[in-house]
């Protein structure tokens, strides 16, 4: 086997991604920036949607609860396309920000839930600010799920899903559409 970099990559992501787990499993997730290394401060967070079910979830074991769930699939949609897509492209193939839809992390932390909501959450270098005052926490999970369903490489490559979900997973198909008001986790409007 040829060792590149995507090797080494992968390598890391799914060790970290199962330490990380391993270390959520019994409390909170401890979240950190992913420049500075500090532990984030949530308080900063929009008062709306941080008491949700999913955020609590969230909180306690470091797993998006909404990944595949079509309706937090199709509000996600909507907040990355407002919020995201100007710097990461349309479907996550990157522009001045770097694409997210394939097996490749700027961060490798960013191939956990937990670490791509750290990013998100408290930004990166360059041009990718903290968006805790942007996005609610809710809302930040719901760009996560979204984010996830664009992935286009390897299922063997995404260590967010588990076996389960590795076994239905169907890449996005540009052009995609969901139902106006599919039943799911996320039928309320964040803030309601």
């Amino acid at each position: 086997m040829k060792f590149t970099y995507r090797t080494f990559a992968a390598i890391f992501c799914l060790g970290a991604g199962f330490f990380a787990l391993a270390a959520v499993a019994d409390g909170p997730v401890e979240l950190r920036n992913t420049v500075t290394g500090e532990v984030l401060d949530l308080s900063t967070a929009k008062q709306e949607g941080r008491d949700t079910p999913g955020v609590k979830q969230f909180l306690q074991t470091g797993v998006d609860p909404y990944l595949e769930d079509i309706s937090c699939l199709k509000s996600g949609e909507q907040v990355f396309l407002s919020a995201c897509s100007g710097c990461h492209g349309e479907i996550g193939e990157g522009k001045i920000g770097p694409g997210l839809n394939d097996d490749y992390w700027t961060y490798p932390q960013n191939a956990t839930d937990a670490g791509i909501f750290s990013t998100i959450f408290g930004g990166a270098q360059a041009q990718m600010g903290p968006q805790y005052e942007n996005l609610s926490l809710e809302e930040i999970l719901r760009v996560i799920s979204w984010v996830r369903h664009l992935y286009k490489d390897d299922v063997k490559n995404a260590p967010w899903l588990n076996a389960e979900l590795k076994k239905k997973y169907r890449p996005y198909q540009k052009g995609e559409t969901f139902p106006d008001d599919p039943p799911g986790q996320c039928t309320t409007p964040v803030g309601q």
